[in-house]
């Protein structure tokens, strides 16, 4: 199972529409098992996740990073998520016990718990001077509808975000992915009423993986009549990259009277990441001498 491919991006035969899919079942059930949230706060940042993670196969690089970041003055504070260019992810979010009853209809108020007086931030780190920051405010805190009008504000991509997370009673995962369909310049009037007939006959996204459906049969479903060929498939995953030297390169950010006022408190330091909950012991006795 750990390698079995859970990405895929296709293209339509004219090259007018491109489709990414996902089944982020292990990389949210990774998520889950490390932060413990509440039912609604997995489904919040498990949306965050997938999105990232398709956000970031799109770089360039595999060195590029994406992180979105989203405030919305709800009770589960900031989220965040992080992916590199490889589409491997990790993220956190400030209050991950934050509750909040079902909506009327019976799903997880994701919109309510993560609210909707704030905004969406894409930062993606393309390894110049600066990155390149993009800001929208949100339209309704269920994330794929924040991530629809990002792209449509901010880079002016017609873009269609599906993204789910199906909450087990006993708080584990049962499902989760997404997909990001965009027209490309140059799509007819005759395609895009085609797509919009094409998505609004699917199920939702956690139906289709509930039923056994898999990244590529969301993109049959998605792009019926489009002739869609795969142009890649990839294996993608809840993966923290902090490490010692990290650690101490962020406690020297802080700068040489910080860490000395901090060893007068005591003279090791315990840094606990945030994405994976790694405890790293700092020598802040040996880490001023390197400042």
């Amino acid at each position: 199972m750990e390698n079995k491919k859970n990405m895929l991006r296709a293209i339509s035969e004219n090259g007018g529409v491109v489709f990414c899919g996902l089944d982020s079942t292990d990389m949210v059930r990774r998520m889950e098992e490390l932060h413990k949230p509440s039912a609604v706060c997995s489904a919040a940042l498990g949306r965050l996740l997938t999105a990232a993670s398709m956000m970031g196969i799109m770089l360039k690089s595999e060195k590029d990073t994406v992180t979105l970041r989203v405030k919305g003055g709800g009770p589960a504070g900031l989220l965040l998520a992080v992916s590199d260019g490889t589409g491997n992810v990790k993220g956190y979010m400030e209050n991950p016990l934050a509750d909040m009853p079902a909506r009327p209809d019976g799903k997880l108020n994701v919109g309510g718990v993560v609210g909707r007086d704030g905004t969406l931030s894409v930062v993606r780190d393309l390894g110049l001077k600066e990155p390149y920051v993009g800001m929208v405010p949100l339209v309704s805190g269920e994330i794929a509808e924040d991530v629809t009008s990002y792209y449509a504000v901010s880079e002016q991509i017609p873009t269609v975000c599906a993204l789910g997370v199906l909450v087990n009673p006993d708080l584990t995962i049962r499902c989760a992915g997404g997909f990001l369909l965009q027209l490309l310049p140059g799509a007819s009037e005759e395609e895009i009423s085609r797509l919009e007939k094409n998505i609004a006959a699917m199920p939702s996204v956690t139906q289709m993986l509930d039923q056994g459906a898999d990244p590529r049969k969301m993109m049959e479903l998605a792009m019926a009549g489009f002739d869609p060929q795969v142009l890649d498939e990839y294996r993608v995953d809840y993966r923290c990259d902090c490490s010692m030297e990290r650690t101490e390169r962020a406690l020297i950010s802080l700068g040489k009277k910080e860490l000395e006022d901090l060893y007068k408190e005591e003279p090791t330091a315990e840094v606990v990441c945030q994405f994976c909950n790694k405890k790293y012991q700092v020598d802040l006795g040996k880490l001023i001498k390197k400042v």
